[in-house]
Formats: structure tokens, C-alpha cells, sequence
């Protein structure tokens, strides 16, 4: 039994194999491209695995899935790998619409090639899973209800519309051509291994080097929190038990807005790694909101729960306790992925 992951060396990517491994003698074939936000040094523990076989690879490189599919016969396909930074999306989109489009379209077309020819019972428990992002659903006003699965796609940003054309995909090559599919869309994840160019792994890092800890607007946009220990469990109670074809939003039930998810990292660290120049919120900087920032993002979390008995084992101030102390324990990981190039990247974006 063989599962093949895509984007499995990124931040949820490679939470969930670790966390697939941890609890599996199920290998996994690990295909990831190693980009900016690729890292494997996160999967460092696993190094000698004969459970883990990591190849570097891009998923639109149909021969090469071809090819693993072939050689490796896995029952499902957990798909990952994604573009999935707004500002990123905002400055430069096309690596979006390759990545999260044609990169889906790849893979599901390798898929369906796979699938297809295998024996019945084979091919009626292949899956094909589709991580996506609660961002497709657009903007929610303060009293609006939160996103159930029905809600229609509105999605503001170049990355949000990619993830959205990715959904359609999955769910047409569902309904035309039979493949059995899987998606989930999940709310904010926090936790290791974060890439520190996202909220809450950048105010860390920034606090911990007396820098400016950058707030886009009023700081009153709001978010759902997920711990990405928990959404791995989700995707497994969703590959175990979901319907194909159907959707499950993955959701934490923490609805925070980032002013206060920032002046909680700075208490965290008050307490944590006190800094002699006085309380960390002083480095608070409030900057210039982004181009068509969404106000509020909310998931109902109802339906993974009511079918598949999925709940979030984490509240946000156990997880979010647990992330700011991993960053603390793990200043090598932080050294090593602040390249040259990311420093350059965030002080464009930013400010100096």
C-alpha cells in the first residue's frame, strides 16, 4: 500500500507525512519541486526511511508522474503542491496559474490514465485527494455566516482564483470521467515548519530580531486557525471515509483577527524569551493594506464532523503555544531558510 504525495517538503505538505508516518507502515512517494518554500530539512527525522521516498520533481511534468504512478501503483494521490502566498500572487501570478492550474490538470489527467485500466476493486478504492483553501469562497462581512460547503466560489486574489480553477478541474474529472475525488478546504494552518513569510512564523522571527512586525491596515482582518497537525488528521478521516466527489471544509473554530493573533505571539514571547528592550507588541508597525485584502474569512466545520467524526484536537492557545516554542527550539531551521533572496522579498514587500 503507497500513497503518493505532491508537495510533501512545503509546510502542511510535510507536516502531514510526518504525521502519516508516525501512525503508518504505509510508504509514501514524496514528489516535490523544491521551491523557495520547500525545505528538506523538515523531513530530516525520516532520513534512512525505507517508508519515505522523496523525489524532486514539478507536477507538470506528466512523463515523471507517469512514471512514478507506474513504478509505485499508489492507491491514492494526496495533492499538496500549490503556489499559495496572496502577496506572492499579487507580484507575480503566473507562477500561480502553472502551479495550481496547469499543475492540477497534469496531475489529474495522469490520474485518470492510471485509474482507468486498473481492477475493479483497485479502481473503486483509488482516491484522489484535493487540498485546497477556504480563500476560493471570497470575503465574509462581520455578521455574515461562515462558509459552508455550498457557498458559492468568489474568490479576490490571483492565488485564490488558481485555487478555485483547480476545484472546477477536480470536480469536472469527477463528473465527466467517473475519477474518484476527494477535496478539502481548509482555513489558515499554523505550526513547524512554517515558512516564515506568512503571519504568524514571520511576526515570531521578526520579534526574535528586534524587527518591525509588519500589520497590513487596521490589522482587523479576520481568520480561521487551523493547527496542521489537525488537518493532517482531517485529510486522514477524509481519505478513510469521505465521498468521492464530495467537499469537506477543515476548519479550527478560532476566529481571530491578525492584530490580536500578533499581539498574542508577542505575549507568547513576553513570557517565553523575554527581550531586556521591553515588551515585544512596541515593535507593532501598521503598513499599507494590500491590493483587495479579503475582511473575513470563517469555516463551518459541521459537515466533516456530523459524517466523518472529525474534530480539531487543538484550541488555538494550545497550538498556538506549541509554535511559538518550536521556533524558539529550532533557530537553526529559521537561520537556514532565510536565504538571501527571502530577506530581499520581504523587505520589497514590507519596507525596509
Amino acid at each position: 500500500m503507497t500513497l503518493l504525495v505532491t508537495g510533501g517538503a512545503g509546510f502542511i505538505g510535510s507536516n502531514f507525512v510526518l504525521d502519516w508516518l508516525r501512525q503508518s507502515d504505509e510508504k509514501i512517494i514524496n514528489l516535490d519541486a523544491l521551491t523557495y518554500a520547500g525545505n528538506l530539512e523538515n523531513l530530516a527525522s525520516l532520513q534512512g526511511d525505507a517508508r519515505h521516498v522523496f523525489v524532486q520533481g514539478d507536477v507538470c511534468d506528466r512523463a515523471l508522474i507517469d512514471k512514478l504512478l507506474a513504478e509505485h501503483r499508489p492507491r491514492a494521490i494526496v495533492h499538496f503542491a500549490a503556489e499559495s502566498h496572496v502577496d506572492r500572487s499579487i507580484s507575480g501570478p503566473g507562477a500561480f496559474m502553472r502551479t495550481n492550474i496547469e499543475g492540477t490538470y497534469t496531475l489529474l489527467e495522469a490520474a485518470r490514465a492510471y485509474w482507468n485500466p486498473l481492477p475493479e476493486a483497485d479502481k473503486a478504492a483509488f482516491r484522489f485527494h484535493h487540498v485546497s483553501t477556504d480563500e476560493v469562497y471570497g470575503s465574509l462581512a462581520k455578521d455574515d455566516p461562515a462558509f459552508a460547503e455550498t457557498k458559492t466560489y468568489e474568490p479576490n486574489s490571483p492565488y485564490s482564483a488558481s485555487k478555485a480553477a483547480s476545484d472546477h478541474l477536480v470536480r469536472a474529472w469527477h463528473h465527466t470521467y467517473g475519477l474518484p475525488v476527494l477535496t478539502t478546504n481548509c482555513s489558515n494552518n499554523y505550526g513547524p515548519y512554517h515558512f516564515p513569510e506568512k503571519l504568524i512564523p514571520l511576526m515570531i522571527v521578526n520579534a526574535l530580531a528586534g524587527k518591525a512586525l509588519p500589520v497590513y491596515g487596521d490589522g482587523q482582518q479576520i481568520r480561521d486557525w487551523l493547527y496542521v497537525t489537525d488537518h493532517a488528521s482531517a485529510i486522514r478521516a477524509v481519505l478513510a471515509g469521505g465521498k468521492p466527489g464530495e467537499v469537506y471544509n477543515v476548519g479550527g473554530w478560532n476566529e481571530k483577527a491578525n492584530i490580536d493573533i500578533v499581539k498574542t505571539v508577542c505575549a507568547l514571547l513576553d513570557e517565553l524569551r523575554p527581550d531586556p528592550a521591553g515588551p515585544y507588541a512596541r515593535l507593532i508597525t501598521y503598513v499599507t493594506d494590500r491590493p483587495g485584502h479579503d475582511r473575513r474569512y470563517a469555516i463551518d466545520a459541521r459537515k466533516i464532523e456530523r459524517e466523518l467524526g472529525w474534530r480539531p484536537a487543538e484550541t488555538f492557545d494550545t497550538g498556538i503555544r506549541k509554535t511559538v516554542q518550536w521556533y524558539l527550539d529550532h533557530p537553526d531551521w529559521v537561520q537556514h531558510v532565510q536565504s538571501g533572496s527571502y530577506r530581499d522579498w520581504v523587505s520589497k514587500q514590507y519596507g525596509a
